[in-house]
C-alpha cells in the first residue's frame, strides 16, 4: 500500500518552508537551508527566517557547496537525541559546505521499522535455535539470536544504530572515511558497540560478497543519484541499480528477510523503486512503499524522499 510517513521526532521540528528553502530546529538550534522541492509560498514573515541561528548560502560559482552564516554563540557541533520503545540514538551534528547537517530526519521512520523487525528476526530466531540451532548458509555458524545486517551508502549511521541497537551484526559501508569516522562517533555516543565498518564502494563490496556465498537477514539501501567509491569508483543511480539489486537479491537470506531502499533522487518516484525490487527480488510476502515527508507549522507537507521496504 503506498504511503506517506512521517515520524515522530521530538529533537526536530520543519518549521516554515518555501521560496525553496527550509527552517527546521535540531534540538535547540535553527537552519535555513536550500530545498529545491519547496516550490510554495513561505508563511513566517522573512523577519522569523532571518533569526535562524545557521543559515546557508550558496556558492555561486558551484550549485552543490557552499557556506554557513553563523549567530554569535552557535556551535559547528551539537547532538540531537531520537528514542523509540527501547531505542536510544544520540548523533552528532555538524554543518557541511555541502548544506547537510549530518542526519536525515525522515529516515527515523525507516529506524524504526529496521528495529521492530530486527527484534522480530531475533525472537524467531530464538525459537528456531530451541529446534535445533541455526547455520550461516556460507557455511559458518552465528549466534541464533543475532541476525546479519549489511547497510550499504550508509553514511553517519541512523540505521545502522537502529540495527545494532536491537540487537543485530551490523555491517555498515561508506566510501567516505571521516563519514564512516562520524559514524562510529555516534554509534559511541549512543553506547553501543560492536558494528563493523568498511571503507569501500559499495557496488564493489556487494560483488565480493556474492563471490563469497554470504547471506544476511536485513539490507539496508540508502543510494545517492551519484558520487564516487573509495577509488574513485563512479556511481549514478539511473545506471548502476540494476546491478546493486541484483546482487543484493542473491545476498539476502530467502526467508524472514528484509529489506529498505531509500530515493532521493527528484524525480524517481516509490513506484519505480518497487519495480525494479520487484524485479530484482520477486515478488514479497509484506510490502511498503511511499513518501517520507515532514509537515511543517502551517500545514505544508514537504517530501523529503521515496521509499520502498519488505519483509519476506
Amino acid at each position: 500500500m503506498q504511503q506517506q510517513l512521517t515520524p515522530d521526532f521530538p529533537d526536530y521540528e520543519l518549521l516554515d518552508t518555501g521560496n525553496f528553502e527550509k527552517l527546521e530546529r535540531f534540538g535547540r538550534y535553527v537552519t535555513r537551508r536550500p530545498e529545491p522541492q519547496a516550490i510554495w509560498r513561505r508563511t513566517l514573515p522573512e523577519e522569523e527566517w532571518r533569526r535562524a541561528d545557521a543559515s546557508f548560502l550558496r556558492d555561486v560559482r558551484n550549485d552543490e557547496r557552499g557556506e554557513w552564516r553563523l549567530v554569535p554563540k552557535m556551535p559547528d557541533r551539537w547532538t540531537v537525541v531520537y528514542a523509540y520503545r527501547g531505542m536510544q540514538l544520540r548523533m552528532r551534528l555538524a554543518l557541511t559546505s555541502f548544506k547537510h547537517v549530518g542526519i536525515f530526519p525522515e529516515q527515523a521512520a525507516n529506524w524504526n521499522f529496521i528495529y521492530d523487525n530486527v527484534l522480530q528476526l531475533r525472537a524467531e530466531a530464538v525459537d528456531t535455535s530451541s529446534n535445533g540451532g541455526a547455520a550461516r548458509p556460507d557455511g559458518g555458524t552465528t549466534s541464533a539470536a543475532a541476525p546479519r545486517v549489511l547497510n550499504l551508502f550508509a553514511y553517519t549511521g541512523g540505521a545502522t544504530l537502529a540495527a545494532r541497537a536491537a540487537g543485530a551484526e551490523v555491517t555498515h559501508v561508506d566510501s567516505v572515511k571521516p563519514v564512516v569516522t562520524w559514524a562510529r562517533e555516534n554509534m559511541e555516543l549512543s553506547g553501543l558497540d560492536g558494528v563493523r565498518w568498511i571503507v569501500e564502494d559499495a557496488l564493489k563490496f556487494v560483488r565480493r560478497e556474492v563471490r563469497r556465498g554470504n547471506r544476511y537477514a536485513g539490507i539496508i539501501l540508502d543510494p545517492p543519484a551519484y558520487g564516487r567509491g573509495a577509488n574513485g569508483e563512479k556511481w549514478v543511480l539511473e545506471e548502476n541499480i540494476g546491478e546493486m539489486l541484483d546482487c543484493c537479491a542473491r545476498l539476502l537470506e530467502p526467508h524472514g528477510a528484509f529489506l529498505v531502499l531509500n530515493l532521493y533522487s527528484m524525480g524517481l518516484s516509490s513506484t519505480l523503486a518497487r519495480t525494479a525490487v520487484r524485479q530484482a527480488f520477486g515478488a514479497p510476502g509484506e510490502e511498503q512503499w511511499g513518501e517520507l515527508c515532514f509537515t511543517d507549522r502551517a500545514g505544508k507537507e514537504l517530501p523529503l524522499g521515496t521509499y520502498y521496504r519488505f519483509r519476506r
